[in-house]
């Protein structure tokens, strides 16, 4: 660990690469994806495109994620535009370029734009599948112990106002085995299931789910599914053809670097009418996918953004980066496992999981460690506490550095070596 990586934190300092600069750069690098995977050449490179504070080790991405630098830049240059004279400005002249980045996140997830709806977050997004499908008292919607808690809530909210009935299993940690995952799926359905519920990635886990099969077996039920992406869309390698699900929401935010508050719905071109959108629309629309983007006012700066955003990942080359993060999850990883009472709640089986890891001390409090590290090291993760388990969840991005890595690292073999000080177990 350690080695020619180290130098990558003097890159703080400089000036941030544009795109078209990184992207000249990346060119010069060859190798399959593994092989660039970890070339500390390549990633320095990718790391000057950024602004993050290196006195402290971000290791939580998952959550949101900061965007490079000319993502911010042209966002701001937007906002600057727009606030000229707004009804002109924002309406009329960069209000209709969205439909340039609807073509273009169409283009990148292998669907028709007019199936795309550009949304603030992946709640949003699920939240207009989730209560925009038409149900009565004692309808079930199926999912797992494991989804989002928002997620969750939203279907409790039908149960208390409609009556509408919840019901979750539990997954297998890890849930390596395909054909088990779906089945589990299957012999939870009832003649009074009308909607399943499946994380694309379980964001407390790190687990990648059989998303394709279980879509077409619920399919043979005639039972939609509604996929939640908040953490898959530009974090690997997939495409709608990998999924075939007819309802899909992601966060931007997180693992394609746009700006904050940015997120993408999918909806099969046939289902757009059946589904009702959250704020009303009229009945002109019935059939527009841009029904769903009905909130009233909003900034146009975000959505142009995102533009910015889908040509440094494309730079960048999903499935390199797709081997990077997954490279990254075992350089951490591997040195803990060496230690016994270390449990890693992630599969390191290929396709199984990406760049979401988590770790647990066992007889050693997750939320303890979590305090310790931010206080004594400057180290942001994420406990994980979960009626089924527990652990902290380990989200590193494509500018996180090696030996910011090895400083996690070092940090959690100093907790096994020495435990934690007394105030940090207390209460």
């Amino acid at each position: 660990m350690g080695g020619p990586a180290a130098a990558s934190v003097a890159i703080a300092s400089l000036k941030p690469a544009s795109i078209p600069d990184l992207l000249d750069s990346l060119v010069h690098y060859t190798g399959t994806p593994e092989e660039i995977a970890r070339d500390e050449d390549f990633w320095r490179e990718i790391q000057q495109a950024f602004t993050v504070d290196r006195s402290l080790v971000n290791l939580n991405n998952g959550g949101v994620s900061p965007a490079p630098a000319a993502v911010q830049e042209a966002m701001k240059r937007h906002l600057d535009y727009s606030n000229e004279a707004p009804v002109y400005t924002m309406w009329r002249i960069l209000e209709p370029q969205k439909e340039g980045t609807r073509q273009r996140l169409a283009r990148a997830f292998h669907c028709d734009p007019e199936e795309i709806a550009i949304t603030r977050n992946a709640s949003e997004g699920l939240q207009i599948c989730q209560l925009g499908i038409d149900m009565e008292p004692g309808d079930e919607v199926l999912t797992t112990t494991h989804d989002y808690g928002r997620m969750l809530n939203t279907f409790r909210q039908r149960e208390r106002r409609e009556g509408i009935v919840l019901k979750q299993f539990s997954l297998p940690i890890p849930a390596e085995n395909e054909d088990e995952v779906v089945s589990l799926f299957e012999q939870n359905i009832t003649p009074r299931t009308k909607a399943i519920l499946m994380c694309h990635i379980v964001n407390i886990t790190g687990q990648i789910l059989p998303v394709k099969k279980v879509v077409r077996m619920a399919r043979r039920h005639g039972i939609p599914v509604i996929v939640d992406g908040a953490h898959s869309f530009a974090h690997w390698d997939f495409t709608h053809d990998d999924l075939d699900c007819d309802y899909y929401a992601t966060s931007l935010h997180k693992w394609l670097f746009a700006p904050h508050g940015t997120g993408m719905l999918y909806v099969r071109k046939d289902k757009i009418r059946d589904l009702w959108p959250m704020m009303a629309a009229a009945e002109t629309q019935d059939d527009d996918i841009r029904k769903f983007e009905e909130i009233g006012t909003h900034p146009a700066a975000n959505h142009l953004a995102i533009a910015d955003a889908l040509t440094f990942h494309e730079g960048i080359g999903s499935k390199r980066k797709e081997e990077r993060l997954r490279y990254l999850l075992n350089y951490w990883a591997e040195p803990l496992l060496e230690d016994d009472r270390v449990v890693l709640h992630t599969s390191q089986q290929p396709g199984q999981s990406c760049g979401i890891g988590v770790v647990q001390i066992e007889g050693i409090d997750s939320g303890a460690i979590g305090r310790y590290l931010w206080d004594m090291h400057r180290i942001i993760i994420t406990p994980i506490k979960h009626d089924e388990f527990e652990g902290n969840r380990i989200t590193p991005n494509v500018y996180t550095t090696l030996e910011e890595l090895d400083r996690f690292v070092e940090a959690m073999q100093t907790i096994l070596r020495e435990g934690l000080p007394d105030r940090y177990l207390e209460g």
